[in-house]
């Protein structure tokens, strides 16, 4: 027998969680549901990562969020959100993959598989989706993308002491890499397809990695992109004639991460063919598919570095605020299970 929400939210990030508890505070019955953990993009982050906004435009539920410095850390954010989880009563299923979502408006069967494989299903009347975009890098397409010393993700430092790295991009999370490998005693070597650093480096970043660069203590080529990667080495190509190896046990592709378009586009919901925009109203957030609603970074499609958990975590209240403008779970019981 399915269970019945009357808010089904498809991602446990901050905005996945923020919008379930507004649609709490509304007293509407919600769920979250996030194939990996609580927060799992966030439990991805370089662990000593610290975040560059200030605690209070993280917070959700008008909960406040205390750190111990200015600027909260990867490890205070996950706390905070297990906390404001555990303060809503925010019911979710966590490790569960949807498999599809099936219905329509006010009547929604939302299909899933757990760890193990089991089957999950639930009832919804409506649907907010909000995964986010960290679950999928973009990928390099060359050859030795796939070997297994290669990774879209950094988490720390200290098992490349005294290693050869190579570190692909230019912007904040592949300059604060380099940063952590060099401190931890690593030879590092950074490929960026531009001429110089990104213009959106962190402020405290920025000089850092531009003064170790000139050092000589990180290795930079600039104008430079890796046409394949082998077990101990890459090839860089920087457009002339000859391409030279570089010595790498480990290589880093910090190149960004996109939404799963598929999935949005699995359910009906129409993408813009340039920007990957969903088709959705702005001031809803409601997909063109009538009872589904979008929050987060999968508004702004490709452009992911128009929405952060800033903005992102008011998009709870927009959407509940449709909802509940409309009236219609106002004027209905929740949605029953089948046979009742």
């Amino acid at each position: 027998m399915s269970q019945a929400y009357d808010v089904l939210c498809i991602g446990a990030g901050p905005t996945g969680l923020a919008c379930a508890i507004e649609a709490t505070r509304a007293g509407m019955r919600s769920l979250v549901v996030d194939k990996g953990c609580l927060c799992n993009s966030l439990f991805h982050y370089p662990t000593n990562m610290t975040f560059f906004t200030t605690p209070e435009r993280m917070e959700i539920g008008d909960l406040p969020m205390t750190t111990d410095s200015a600027k909260p850390t990867r490890a205070e954010a996950l706390k905070y959100y297990r906390r404001a989880v555990e303060h809503y009563h925010v019911e979710t299923r966590l490790y569960e993959r949807i498999a599809r979502v099936e219905g329509g408006d006010g009547a929604f069967t939302v299909r899933a598989h757990d760890a193990s494989g089991a089957p999950r299903e639930y009832r919804a009347a409506k649907i907010i989706i909000a995964t986010g975009y960290y679950d999928l890098p973009n990928r390099l397409g060359i050859p030795g993308e796939d070997l297994p010393h290669v990774s879209h993700y950094f988490a720390e430092a200290h098992p490349f002491w005294q290693q050869d790295v190579v570190v692909i991009g230019g912007k904040n999370s592949a300059a604060e890499a380099a940063l952590d490998l060099f401190r931890a005693g690593a030879r590092v070597t950074l490929v960026v397809r531009a001429g110089e650093m990104g213009k959106g480096l962190k402020y405290w970043v920025k000089p850092d990695i531009e003064n170790r660069i000139s050092a000589g203590e990180i290795r930079a080529l600039f104008r430079s992109s890796i046409t394949r990667i082998e077990p101990h080495q890459v090839w860089v190509s920087n457009g002339s004639a000859e391409e030279r190896a570089v010595p790498a046990t480990q290589v880093f592709a910090m190149t960004g991460y996109h939404p799963d378009f598929d999935f949005l586009e699995r359910q009906g919901i129409r993408l813009d063919p340039k920007t990957r925009k969903p088709e959705c109203d702005p001031d809803t957030l409601e997909s063109n598919v009538p009872g589904i609603y979008l929050a987060g970074v999968v508004v702004g499609g490709l452009h992911t570095s128009e929405i952060f958990i800033e903005n992102g975590r008011f998009h709870g209240r927009q959407i509940v605020a449709a909802i509940t403008g409309k009236g219609r779970l106002a004027e209905r019981a929740p949605v029953a299970p089948p046979g009742e």
